[in-house]
């Protein structure tokens, strides 16, 4: 197809919501990008922000971005909005995957081809899936973490997981992460924390997890703020010397843990490379060309042994 040339209404309310210019109509001559995203307090999602528009000005396309602020009704309140605004193509990464879909399904029925990023949505009108194996990597990370056990902890540990149970994503992380290590010998499982994809909310659920459980010696956190706030718990108990720490997405003080030895493999995506497969798989499909239904971006088990490289991305 070709590229529509459209007039966007950017009035003050939607330039707030959206990040549009907030000078009336103005003539669209590039292609436009809706990405609608989660929040923008994760490293992740800025990152993700990031890659996506470096890509889109690679491209010669304008990327507008909707922080929903966790909140799912907003992000489908954004898709119909990019859709009366009639964008060329949707990038989005979903909190609630299944209750996002008529909004999916609507912007396909006006012709504006979506792409998922991170959250997998079910099967539907989306023209590709970015992102990594979810559950596979929670498998590995599970693996990893059942090495340390009994390289490092003398083959016993009691675990407790700091999960987002708002986050479906997140739940399949916990999924292959505890389908590897619930079974295993030598493993206690303490149970699961609420962190709710929040910082802070996750920090006071890791703090409440370790009191409950004073012979806890190990976490798994499910995303950057359960992973975040579990090593800021574990320091202000004053723990690192015997609680151990796996979980997902490297951050300037995850890193920190890494190098005191308490934090002992991250999984880490790739989330500036998520954002630009997902603008070009986008772009490609608004000007009618094939697009892979499926788009892996690997990840790595970040531990003391390689995390040299990740420094400067986090300083």
């Amino acid at each position: 197809m070709t590229f529509r040339r459209h007039v966007l209404l950017a009035s003050a309310a939607i330039a707030a919501g959206l990040g549009l210019a907030s000078t009336g109509l103005r003539a669209q001559e590039k292609p436009t990008i809706g990405l609608v995203q989660i929040n923008q307090q994760a490293l992740f999602f800025t990152q993700m922000n990031e890659g996506a528009q470096k890509k889109a000005e690679e491209l010669g396309a304008e990327l507008v971005i909707f922080n929903a602020n966790n909140d799912p009704a907003a992000q489908n309140n954004a898709i119909e909005t990019y859709i009366a605004q009639d964008v060329d193509a949707l990038v989005v990464v979903a909190i609630d995957v299944n209750g996002i879909m008529p909004a999916v399904q609507a912007a396909a029925d006006a012709d504006i081809p979506v792409v998922a990023v991170d959250a997998i949505l079910p099967e539907g009108p989306q023209v590709a899936q970015v992102g990594v194996d979810n559950e596979e990597a929670g498998k590995m990370i599970g693996e990893h973490f059942l090495q340390v056990v009994e390289n490092d902890m003398g083959g016993s540990a009691k675990l407790g997981i700091v999960g987002a149970l708002n986050s479906y994503i997140q739940n399949v992380r916990q999924k292959g992460f505890e389908d590897v290590v619930s079974t295993a010998d030598g493993i206690t499982m303490a149970g699961v924390v609420d962190g709710r994809n929040i910082q802070d909310n996750a920090m006071s659920a890791a703090e409440n997890l370790i009191t409950a459980n004073p012979d806890l010696n190990a976490i798994y956190a499910t995303g950057e703020p359960a992973l975040v706030g579990a090593v800021a718990a574990v320091e202000s108990q004053g723990r690192q010397a015997d609680i151990k720490i796996v979980g997902w997405d490297l951050t300037a003080s995850v890193i920190k843990g890494i190098d005191d030895g308490y934090v002992v493999g991250v999984v880490q995506q790739d989330p500036a490379g998520m954002g630009a497969a997902a603008v070009e798989a986008a772009l490609k499909a608004a000007k009618g060309e094939s697009v892979e239904k499926q788009i892996d971006v690997p990840v790595t088990i970040v531990t003391q042994e390689n995390v040299e490289p990740y420094r400067a991305i986090f300083q």
